[in-house]
């Protein structure tokens, strides 16, 4: 029996409603707290103050088989101009940062404080620079300038499990101006944002525990 235009219709429409709820019940809750327990979910972290009622919060997390001191190096020498992130560097490429991920501790680039640009020479307004630096427990960053779209922080703590374990747990909290904003930011930032954030909690992993047991 032939169907028509309108069945077929009606039927995408049934199984974009499935995959909607699919992702929004199971893949996004998933993305969101990739690695992470229930308790550093829960757990408050240095920066979390910063932005008041997030309307969009990541809590990702790794074990790394090195003690914090062997991993706050790759940290605070992150970068543009700098470390780099770790990260797909053709993708932040794409979008105009002029990165290279180092592969090894870089001194000079050792000494951050709070309120330094994470950018050599910074192109435009908006640089990530230093929020909190807790020296080997918490590094947050933020916008130099609120952007047009709202605020964010993304914060990276160090909670040790034992003499040769520590967890490096990573949080980004943003706020939106608009309902516009969030949903426009949103169609694309749920899959992108944990495609790079994924790819650097790796990047610090094999780095740290490289140096740590070389």
């Amino acid at each position: 029996m032939k169907r028509s235009p309108m069945t077929w219709m009606a039927g995408g429409v049934a199984a974009a409603g499935v995959g909607t709820l699919v992702y929004l019940r199971l893949l996004r809750p998933w993305l969101l707290r990739w690695g992470a327990t229930d308790e550093e979910f829960a757990r408050a972290m240095p920066g979390d103050e910063l932005v008041k009622e997030p309307q969009y919060v990541t809590t990702r997390a790794i074990t790394i088989q090195a003690r914090p001191e062997r991993i706050w190096p790759w940290l605070v020498q992150m970068g543009e101009g700098r470390g780099g992130f770790y990260s797909y560097v053709w993708i932040e490429r794409l979008l105009g940062m002029r990165l290279e991920n180092a592969e090894r501790i870089l001194p000079e680039f050792q000494q951050l404080k709070v309120g330094e640009p994470l950018a050599v020479e910074p192109q435009d307004d908006y640089v990530m620079q230093v929020k909190v630096l807790e020296p080997e427990r918490a590094l947050v960053l933020g916008g130099s300038t609120p952007p047009p779209w709202g605020e964010a922080t993304w914060a990276m703590g160090l909670y040790p499990l034992d003499e040769r374990t520590t967890r490096l747990v990573s949080r980004c909290r943003t706020r939106f101006n608009s309902k516009w904003d969030l949903l426009r930011i949103l169609s694309f930032l749920d899959i992108g944002q944990f495609i790079m954030e994924h790819k650097w909690l790796l990047g610090v992993k094999e780095r740290a525990e490289r140096w740590a047991y070389a």
